[in-house]
C-alpha cells in the first residue's frame, strides 16, 4: 500500500439522480420542497430542484471510506463551504489533494473540491484524516 505524500492528488466523477435525492431526504427528514418539488423549485432563484449540501458533499466521505486513502480511514474533520447549487443529472468531479501530511500521527490535510464540468466549484472545503499505512 502506497503512502500519500504532500501534493499527491485524486479525482472522482459523480453524478446525483433526483431518485437519490428523494432517498437522501427521506433518510435525513430534510424535506424541504427546494429538493423535491420541481414546481416549488421553479419559483427559486435556481429555477430547478437542487441536491442536498450535505448529499452532495457525502462524495468526500464515499472517496476517503473506500478509495482514497480507503478503507481503514478515521475521518477526523470536514468543513464544507457551499458556493454553488449542485443538480441532479449533471456531471461532477470531485479533486482531492494532501495539503499536509503528518507521518508520526499517520494523519493527513485533504482538500476537497466538488465542480462541475465547466470547473465551476460548488463545495469547497478540507478534511483531516487518519490512516495507519497510508499516511
Amino acid at each position: 500500500m502506497t503512502k500519500i505524500r504532500l501534493g499527491d492528488t485524486y479525482t472522482q466523477e459523480v453524478r446525483y439522480t433526483q431518485a437519490n435525492v428523494d432517498m437522501f431526504a427521506k433518510i435525513s427528514g430534510d424535506n424541504n420542497p427546494i429538493h423535491i418539488n420541481p414546481e416549488y423549485a421553479a419559483k427559486t432563484p435556481f429555477g430547478k430542484p437542487i441536491v442536498h449540501g450535505f448529499f452532495a458533499g457525502a462524495i468526500f466521505s464515499k472517496v476517503f471510506g473506500t478509495q482514497w486513502p480507503g478503507e481503514g480511514t478515521i475521518y477526523m474533520f470536514q468543513d464544507m463551504a457551499f458556493l454553488a447549487p449542485v443538480f441532479v443529472e449533471k456531471d461532477y468531479i470531485a479533486k482531492f489533494e494532501a495539503i499536509e501530511i503528518n507521518d508520526e500521527k499517520h494523519r493527513g490535510v485533504i482538500k476537497c473540491t466538488l465542480e462541475d464540468s465547466e470547473g465551476k466549484i460548488a463545495i469547497s472545503g478540507q478534511a483531516k484524516l487518519m490512516h495507519k499505512e497510508r499516511f
